[in-house]
């Protein structure tokens, strides 16, 4: 009888992706507030204390980045959560939007 020989396979190994990243998988989106001329900086900052649970100081930065550049970048995330915090300003009245992250 005579030997066969079984093939030889090899893992793809010339790949360079690193397993877990969800970066990878999907871009991200940006959560931006512009600035408006209704609601008081105060209000503002309360807003993305409660939206984002962030302390008052980084609520006040990105509160003084609205105010002073007319828009700040509040969080990256996937789509489903960006639209949520996209729709937790808009319950407060703050012009919020998200667009897709290029970067």
């Amino acid at each position: 009888m005579a030997a066969t020989a079984t093939p030889e396979v090899r893992p793809d190994i010339d790949r360079d992706e690193k397993p877990g990243s969800s970066t990878d998988l999907e871009p991200g989106y940006l959560v931006i507030c512009w600035n408006d001329p209704v609601n008081l900086m105060d209000y503002v900052t309360h807003v993305f204390q409660i939206v984002f649970g962030w302390q008052r100081q980084k609520a006040e930065v990105h509160m003084l980045q609205v105010h002073k550049q007319g828009k700040s970048v509040l969080a990256r995330e996937s789509m489903e959560k960006a639209e949520f915090y996209v729709h937790q300003l808009q319950k407060y009245s703050l012009h919020a939007t998200m667009e897709r992250d290029e970067a």
